[in-house]
């Protein structure tokens, strides 16, 4: 049995506690706590080993192709369906889901800064912020994002979203995820991914946290297709990493908070729901250290297109067109020839959600701060701001590498709409556009020069 470390996350008691992982995305994987507590060749046996009792977890239909079937036994001390009905939750006053409809979308560029620390104690669950999304959780379609900022270590409380899997990106502050499939340690820079369903629990590894979640209702996140980059490249399966097994026979009042078609449910159970003791299959939590994706560029002129930053993809019925892309922009060497370096001005189809863990965005001179986020809709045009614009077509282009940062974006095809929260906010930096004013008109023969 492993020791108790919910209300505790300081270094010595995640050293204490084994933290241990297995390498592959979406593989099979078996893993115990207790020796034999994995049935022999069968999932539900009339008898299991020490009267642990067998739960299947289904994150795809069961009959889902077998290349997309995403699912895991569980053998646990007590079964999940023990529990008292739940009531609404009174906290979470800023977290929303779709459909976003308090407000009429609108076709302006939105930034903010980054969400402030609170000055009252406030946990992960209470530190959520809805900025903006798409879709339903109703239809399995869209996304919801949003920011979190927290100072306390969830006490006697665990977490799970029945409506999407959560992908996890800490800005400032490692956090200790403790889920029921076993316990990841995630730091800036780092992200994790909690399949819907699973009942997790957050300890600050630090005074206080910063980052940002994606939900995302629709296709489970995987890895892209490679396409012409061939078997190589991009995020490789190897550095994805699932927790072992672990649990806790803890008798103790835990309260359990789920989000459910877009609200907050709770209930208490009287045990630890951390009492899985083994499991088998291809749908558990993982984690990926960013720092281990392959970035491809160009080494003779121009630059390819954005999707070549892809680390996950949420596909939708349209090939090629993602429910959710996450793309990150990392430490990477420029050396293309006679090239516009940033990111060339553009208007897209798809729709893009920006934040930043670190660093600087190469396509901003200033105004973009770790922490804050933009969001730049359908069709909307953007690009680099006048100084980055100026410093770029001057620039002496030689090889140099973009170092020290490190930016992400959902991508989405459907139109992010924010919330009333994200518009009403002074957070919300109001003259966003005045970083595109004071660009001179090209100066072309026989064009008017005043």
């Amino acid at each position: 049995m492993a020791d108790d470390i919910t209300s505790r996350a300081d270094a010595a008691a995640i050293k204490a506690a084994g933290l241990g992982y297995q390498s592959g995305f979406g593989n099979h994987v078996s893993t115990e706590a207790v020796a034999g507590a994995l049935p022999a060749g069968r999932n539900s046996p009339q008898r299991t080993p020490y009267g642990l009792y067998a739960e299947q977890l289904s994150g795809s239909a069961f009959t889902a192709p077998r290349s997309e079937n995403r699912r895991s036994w569980l053998y646990r001390l007590r079964p999940t369906a023990s529990h008292r009905p739940y009531r609404p939750y009174a906290g979470g006053a800023l977290v929303r889901s779709g459909p976003f409809d308090e407000l009429p979308p609108s076709p302006n560029r939105l930034r903010w800064d980054p969400l402030p620390i609170p000055e009252a104690p406030t946990d992960f669950v209470d530190g959520l912020v809805t900025y903006a999304g798409n879709g339903d959780p109703a239809v399995s379609a869209g996304t919801a994002i949003h920011l979190y900022a927290a100072n306390r270590t969830m006490r006697d409380r665990v977490f799970y979203d029945a409506d999407g899997e959560l992908l996890i990106l800490p800005q400032e502050g490692a956090l200790l995820l403790t889920t029921e499939l076993g316990r990841m340690s995630v730091a800036p820079g780092e992200i994790a991914v909690i399949p819907r369903g699973v009942r997790f629990h957050v300890a600050l590894q630090a005074p206080t946290a910063r980052g940002y979640v994606c939900e995302n209702y629709g296709a489970l996140f995987r890895l892209p297709e490679l396409g012409p980059i061939g078997s190589n490249g991009l995020a490789n399966a190897r550095d994805f990493l699932t927790p072992q097994a672990w649990f806790e026979d803890r008798d103790a009042p835990t309260e359990v908070v789920q989000k459910f078609q877009g609200r907050l449910w709770t209930t208490t159970l009287d045990h630890s729901p951390f009492d899985v003791v083994a499991w088998h299959g291809s749908l558990a939590p993982y984690k990926y250290d960013q720092a281990r994706f392959n970035t491809i560029n160009t080494v003779s002129f121009d630059h390819p297109d954005p999707s070549i930053f892809t680390v996950l993809t949420s596909p939708s019925e349209l090939p090629g067109t993602a429910n959710c892309d996450f793309v990150i922009f990392p430490p990477r060497w420029m050396v293309a020839e006679d090239t516009f370096r940033p990111p060339w001005f553009h208007r897209n189809v798809m729709s893009e959600f920006m934040g930043l863990v670190h660093g600087a965005y190469d396509a901003k001179a200033g105004g973009f701060a770790p922490g804050g986020a933009s969001l730049h809709n359908c069709m909307s045009g953007h690009g680099p701001d006048r100084e980055s614009y100026e410093r770029a077509v001057t620039a002496e282009l030689k090889p140099h590498k973009i170092d020290n940062t490190l930016a992400f974006m959902f991508e989405s095809r459907w139109v992010i709409r924010p919330t009333r929260f994200a518009t009403d906010t002074p957070l919300a930096q109001l003259d966003y556009d005045d970083c595109w004013d004071g660009f001179t008109k090209a100066q072309v023969p026989g064009a008017d020069a005043s």
